[in-house]
C-alpha cells in the first residue's frame, strides 16, 4: 500500500507546502477552500465544538419555552400571536410527520404560560432562562473567535432585549411577505406561463438557501464580541445557510425512514429526534461560524500547530515593538493602536500580540479601552517608561515556577552569570524611555520620506 503513502504526501505538497499570501485568484481560494473543510473535520475530531453543541441542546431543552412565551407575549402584543406555530413548523420540519405532536405541546406550554401574573420572581426566572441560552451563542461564538472580554453588563441586557424584541418582529415581517406572495394572484397567473412558472419553481428551491444564508450572516455578523468583516460573515453565512436546509432535506428523510428508531424507543422516538435535530442545528451554528472566522484569518490555515512556539528573544522584540508603536502613535495624536491593527501592521499571530499586550496591562504600562476589540493607551507619562521596564515586564513569569534546584552551586554559577547578563542590559536600556524610541521613529520616518522626495 505504498502508494497510499505517496498519495498522501502528494495530497500534502499541494495543499499545505504552498503559502496562501504569494497566491492569487481562483487557486488562492480552492486552497483556502480545501485548507477550510480540513480544519473543520480537525475540530469536529478534537471534541471542542461538539462539546459546547451539546451544551447548547440542554440550554435549548431549558430555555424554549420561556423564550417562545416572551416571543408569543410580543406577538400578542402586535395580534399576530398565530404567527408562532409556522414558524415552529418550519423549524421542526425535518421531524417529520410527528412533528406536530411537539409542536402542539410546545404551543399549549406557551399559551399557559402568564406572563403578566408571573410575579417578580418568576419574570426574573423567565428573563434569566433566555438571556442564558442568548450568552451560550454568544460564549461559543466569542471562543472560537479567540473572544477573551466578552460584552459588558450594560450592552448584554440592551442587545439581549433587543433581540427579544426585534426577532418576532423579523418573524411577522417573514410570515407576513411569504403570505402575500403565495396569495398574489399575479404570481400565481404567472406560474401558469412558461418558462415563468420554471423559474419560479426553481427560485422558490433557492430561496430558503438565500434566506438562511442572510440570516446566519446577520448573527456571524453581531453575535461575536470583536469586529467581523461582511465578506467572511458572508461566507460563513452561506455555508451554514446551504448546509442546514441541505440537513433539514436529509433528515426529514431520515426521520421518515427511522424505523429502527421508532421500534427501540416506542413513544419516545419523537423526542430523541428533536435531541438530534437541535445538535445538528447547533453544530451548523457553529460550523459556520468557524468558517466565518477562517475565511477573516487566513494565516491560521496551517497544518502545525497555531500560533507557532515563540522564543525569549523574539517576545521582547514583540514587547518592545508595540511599546514603541503604541507610544508614537499616542504622541502624535493619531488613533490609538489595536491588538488587531498591531497584529495586522508587524505580521504577528494575534494570540501573540493579545499575551504581550495582556503582560503590559498587567504591568503598569497600558490601560485597556474599547469594547469591539482591544485598544492600548500608554497607562502614563511616555517619557517615564524606561524600556527595561518594558523587558522586565515580559520576561516576568510565576515566581512560583522558579526551579530550586539541588545542587547550590550550580544555581549560584548560573544565576551569577544571568545576573551579569541582565546588568549588560540595564547599560542599554537604563536611560532609554518610550518616548525616545517614539523620537527616533519620527527621526527615521522623516529621513526615508526625505531620501523618497529627493530620489523623485
Amino acid at each position: 500500500m505504498g502508494w497510499v503513502g505517496a498519495l498522501g504526501r502528494r495530497f500534502n505538497a499541494i495543499v499545505w507546502q504552498p503559502e496562501l499570501e504569494r497566491l492569487h485568484g481562483p487557486r488562492r481560494w480552492a486552497l483556502v477552500a480545501v485548507r477550510i473543510l480540513l480544519t473543520l473535520i480537525e475540530d469536529f475530531r478534537n471534541g471542542e465544538i461538539t462539546m459546547r453543541a451539546m451544551g447548547l441542546v440542554y440550554t435549548t431543552l431549558v430555555s424554549l419555552v420561556p423564550l417562545l412565551a416572551l416571543a408569543f407575549s410580543l406577538l400578542k402584543a402586535f395580534g399576530v400571536d398565530n404567527a408562532l406555530r409556522p414558524v415552529l413548523q418550519r423549524f421542526l420540519s425535518p421531524l417529520g410527520a410527528g412533528s406536530g405532536q411537539i409542536i402542539d405541546k410546545i404551543v399549549d406550554f406557551v399559551q399557559n404560560v402568564q406572563v403578566g401574573v408571573l410575579g417578580a420572581i418568576g419574570m426574573v426566572t423567565l428573563i434569566y432562562s433566555v438571556v442564558s441560552l442568548i450568552q451560550k451563542v454568544e460564549a461559543g461564538c466569542n471562543y472560537i473567535w479567540h473572544v477573551r472580554k466578552p460584552r459588558s453588563i450594560g450592552r448584554r441586557v440592551t442587545e439581549y432585549i433587543s433581540v427579544l424584541v426585534a426577532g418576532p418582529l423579523v418573524i411577522l415581517a417573514a410570515a407576513s411577505m411569504t403570505a402575500t406572495v403565495s396569495s398574489n394572484s399575479t404570481v400565481g397567473w404567472l406560474t401558469s406561463i412558461e418558462p415563468f412558472g420554471a423559474a419560479l419553481y426553481l427560485a422558490g428551491r433557492i430561496l430558503p438557501y438565500v434566506l438562511y444564508g442572510i440570516g446566519f450572516t446577520v448573527l456571524f455578523k453581531f453575535i461575536p464580541n470583536t469586529r467581523v468583516w461582511l465578506l467572511p460573515a458572508l461566507g460563513g453565512g452561506a455555508f451554514a445557510g446551504v448546509l442546514w436546509q441541505t440537513a433539514s432535506l436529509g433528515f426529514a428523510w431520515f426521520a421518515h425512514n427511522a424505523g429502527n428508531v421508532n421500534a427501540i424507543y416506542s413513544s419516545f422516538a419523537i423526542l430523541i429526534l428533536l435531541l438530534i435535530w437541535l445538535y445538528v442545528s447547533w453544530m451548523i451554528l457553529l460550523l459556520g461560524c468557524r468558517v466565518a472566522f477562517l475565511l477573516q484569518h487566513t494565516e491560521r490555515l496551517t497544518r502545525g500547530d497555531y500560533p507557532p512556539r515563540l522564543g525569549a528573544a523574539e517576545r521582547e522584540r514583540l514587547a518592545l515593538l508595540i511599546t514603541t508603536l503604541v507610544a508614537d502613535r499616542f504622541m502624535r495624536g493619531g488613533m490609538p493602536w489595536t491588538t488587531s491593527a498591531l497584529a495586522r501592521t508587524l505580521r504577528a499571530a494575534p494570540d501573540h500580540i493579545q499575551d504581550i499586550a495582556d503582560q503590559l496591562v498587567t504591568g503598569g504600562i497600558f490601560i485597556e479601552a474599547g469594547e469591539l476589540g482591544t485598544t492600548l493607551l500608554p497607562r502614563r507619562d511616555i517619557a517615564e517608561v524606561r524600556l527595561a521596564r518594558v523587558v522586565e515586564i515580559v520576561r516576568a513569569g510565576d515566581p512560583s515556577a522558579r526551579a530550586q534546584p539541588r545542587d547550590t552551586n550550580a544555581a549560584r554559577a548560573i544565576d551569577t552569570l544571568i545576573g551579569k547578563i541582565e546588568q549588560a542590559g540595564q547599560s542599554v536600556y537604563r536611560d532609554r524611555s518610550l518616548r525616545d524610541m517614539a523620537l527616533q521613529l519620527h527621526a527615521e520616518s522623516e529621513s526615508v520620506d526625505g531620501k523618497l522626495a529627493d530620489s523623485a
